[in-house]
């Protein structure tokens, strides 16, 4: 890309740098900017070449396009309620030589919609999701509507999203979605009207700190039981980042839920 921050500034957008600079984006200097539950959710994605990967609530296609970069030769779709953030994620994605489509769809659609933007029944091996997550009673809203829209949760949030998941997904596709680490009970039961064989990793922000996030893979039909995995620290007791999520953030390494 030729235009960097400052440039871009004036225009309401910067372009930034993840996985070492290997993948740029263009995002917009207010509402969300995408971080690391973005690349962590890539690094935990189950994927292989071929296979068709939507990328729920894309928005500037941060999840999708990192997972890109680790797996080559995926079919990708970013799925994007926003049409401005949607228009970005098809711009990133040329700019970055990814092979991706762009669609503005709200997930709580019917089906007729989903086929229309060419989400059929049973049509994809994977989805990847960050759906908002944030407590609307329990954590201070955002002033920035956009922010706010794309962090807070309602009682349906989880449910319609893995819903959505439900309905594209193949017999056997795998579901992978971050989410707040006390919301864990809540996701589990979500999960478990149409999903099994649900692997969890939590993330914790400081060693020996409770976890902030989990990573949660679920098989569509699955039976196999529950696993959870040692958690992700992405800093020491120092509050230096660790090793193994510098690995993870760069792009060098991926985490465990994402190996077959």
């Amino acid at each position: 890309m030729n235009c960097g921050p400052m440039s871009e500034a004036a225009a309401g957008v910067t372009e930034d740098g993840f996985l070492g600079g290997r993948l740029r984006l263009r995002q917009p200097i207010s509402g969300h900017r995408a971080g690391h539950d973005a690349i962590l959710l890539a690094a935990a994605t189950m994927a292989r070449p071929g296979q068709r990967i939507a990328d729920f609530g894309a928005g500037v296609g941060a999840a999708g396009l990192a997972l890109a970069r680790r797996v080559g030769g995926v079919e990708l779709v970013l799925v994007e309620i926003d049409p401005a953030l949607a228009r970005l994620a098809s711009a990133n994605a040329a700019a970055n030589g990814v092979t991706a489509r762009a669609v503005t769809l709200d997930l709580g659609a019917g089906a007729v919609a989903f086929a229309e933007a060419g989400l059929g029944p049973d049509s994809f091996d994977g989805v990847l999701m960050n759906p908002p997550f944030n407590d609307r009673v329990r954590q201070q809203a955002s002033p920035d509507p956009a922010r706010r829209a794309a962090h807070e949760a309602t009682v349906t949030t989880l449910e319609t999203w893995i819903h959505a998941a439900r309905r594209v997904l193949k017999p056997g596709g795998a579901l992978t979605l971050i989410w707040r680490a006390e919301g864990l009970e809540a996701a589990l039961a979500a999960l478990a009207r149409a999903f099994g064989g649900a692997a969890v990793l939590p993330v914790h922000g400081k060693d020996g700190a409770p976890a902030i996030r989990v990573l949660i893979q679920a098989i569509k039909g699955g039976r196999a039981p529950l696993r959870i995995y040692p958690g992700l620290m992405l800093n020491d007791s120092a509050g230096l980042p660790t090793s193994q999520a510098n690995a993870v953030l760069s792009g060098a390494a991926a985490l465990p839920l994402a190996q077959p």
